[in-house]
């Protein structure tokens, strides 16, 4: 996945009057039409590359790469119109672009420009094109301490040349990991950015900040809520999967029920099925959102208590492994289109898990366990020995993680000396477990969305949103809108 030029693609294009540093473009229109929640007729923007140091913070790897990010300036007043800056995630930044909804809504209203800029390692800002992971070596800039210095380069460098922006006010925004880095980039860079809205960002999810059982228990809830037979049924199938793939007949037999792409040879294959079917739950929880989306799979409103339907009166036996199938088959096959299901397939390829894999087990290190008594999962503990092994021997180099490390850059828990940053979580949203729930001071704010899944205030507004996201996402603007007026009485 190289980037810039290397597509034959015009090297310099003239923005207005502005000439970006680095520059390759072409007008994209993400529209997904099998999504109806897509941002159709909304989205008009350009893709630029920016040229970024690989290493922003030595000296001897004077080595630079082609950072993407994404601009629209069609709603801006360049007198003074505020940039909304969306701080990437693990993944391709058009897809994130095409799922912010939030930001294409109330960019009209605060006249603002908007940037999606694209994290280090992942989509096409690859620092070594095609040898980026290659090995530890090209590796070693993959870290969010990079990728919030791109982020302030970029943010600082548009403003120098970007006619009518150098007295724009920065507002970060993000989602999930996103939401993590818009609010460590307003810890790390507040010369840069007037405040962030950090939406699902699990900033506790370390070892010694969040219990490991946490995320398991609050994935959860959903299917109590939706189901209590619902949830016992899962909890109970771990047990009928392992009696049947213990034998060779029992595995051809799963193979055949779940209509695996691969069948499962042997125990192992039957803990990685297993694997897939924890994720899967997982995944379902985070896109539980009240209408028809595709934010990792094409799902119907409510998907869980869809998923439900199958799960709903006591089972055991092949009916259980049945109802599961059929759960699993509506978060992979709502649409019909799968010949088979694939356990190596854990939702949309816009995300990079490759470079998330390298991120967990170097400084992002996220302890879960699970109990099967407060959650409905197969009982599993958390060892760190186990888990770094397990890095080293996946990424085929010696990799030791750092858990400690993200707290200590971080703040960990400590965060009052911060402010102008907003914390909004859903409670159905696995993750919100390990966000912070609670207002730590006036200026940091927690917004609580009991109806809400994983970022659901972030995506466009939607006749079927729950009171309690429209009411959050008032409340964002207003605070919003007084970062924005206090900078200019203080800039004044």
């Amino acid at each position: 996945m190289d980037v810039g030029c290397f597509f034959g693609l015009v090297c310099v294009v003239i923005f207005g009057n502005f000439v970006p540093q680095a520059a390759g473009i072409r007008r994209i229109s993400p529209y997904n039409p099998r999504n109806p929640t897509d941002l159709a007729g909304k989205i008009d923007y350009k893709t630029f590359y920016f040229k970024q140091q690989v290493d922003h913070f030595g000296f001897e790897n004077t080595d630079t790469y082609q950072q993407r990010y994404l601009l629209a300036d069609q709603f801006w007043d360049k007198n003074e119109g505020p940039i909304f800056l969306y701080t990437g995630n693990e993944g391709d930044i058009t897809w994130f672009c095409n799922n912010t909804g939030f930001l294409w809504d109330i960019a009209p209203e605060f006249k603002a420009l908007l940037i999606f800029a694209e994290h280090r390692y992942y989509g096409l800002s690859m620092p070594y094109g095609s040898e980026s992971y290659k090995d530890a070596h090209h590796l070693n800039y993959l870290t969010s301490e990079q990728a919030l210095a791109d982020f302030g380069s970029l943010i600082t460098s548009l403003k120098s040349s970007l006619p009518g922006a150098k007295n724009s006010p920065v507002v970060a925004f993000g989602g999930s990991y996103g939401g993590m880095l818009a609010s460590w980039f307003r810890l790390k860079y507040p010369n840069v950015v007037v405040g962030s809205l950090a939406a699902s960002a699990p900033i506790f999810e370390f070892s010694e900040l969040t219990n490991c059982e946490a995320y398991m228990s609050t994935a959860t809830k959903p299917y109590v809520k939706a189901s209590p037979t619902c949830a016992d049924n899962i909890r109970q199938s771990w047990a009928d999967i392992n009696k049947v793939g213990s034998t060779g007949a029992g595995r051809q037999s799963l193979s055949s029920m779940f209509r695996l792409c691969k069948p499962l040879a042997n125990v192992e294959d039957v803990a990685d099925f297993k694997s897939w079917l924890s994720d899967t739950w997982g995944n379902l929880a985070m896109v539980n959102y009240p209408y028809p989306a595709s934010f990792l799979e094409p799902l119907p409103a409510w998907p869980i208590k869809k998923a439900c339907g199958s799960l709903s009166s006591p089972l055991t036996g092949q009916p259980l492994l049945e109802g599961i199938f059929e759960a699993v088959s509506l978060y992979y096959n709502y649409t019909g289109q799968a010949k088979c299901l694939d356990i190596n397939q854990q939702g949309t390829a816009s995300l990079g898990d490759k470079g998330w894999g390298y991120q967990a087990c170097t400084e992002m290190v996220q302890a879960i366990c699970a109990d099967g008594k407060s959650d409905m999962f197969e009982p599993f503990s958390w060892n760190f020995t186990s888990y770094a092994a397990g890095c080293s021997k996946n990424w085929h180099f010696p990799l030791t993680p750092r858990p400690d490390w993200g707290p200590l850059v971080y703040w960990s828990r400590n965060l009052k000396a911060a402010s102008n940053i907003i914390f909004s979580n859903g409670l159905l949203d696995p993750w919100s477990t390990s966000g912070v729930l609670k207002s730590i001071s006036p200026t940091l704010v927690a917004i609580v969305i009991p109806e809400g899944a994983h970022h659901l205030d972030l995506r466009s507004s939607n006749p079927a949103d729950p009171t309690d996201v429209v009411a959050a996402r008032t409340q964002e603007k207003k605070i919003i809108q007084g970062w924005i007026s206090d900078y200019w009485k203080n800039f004044k």
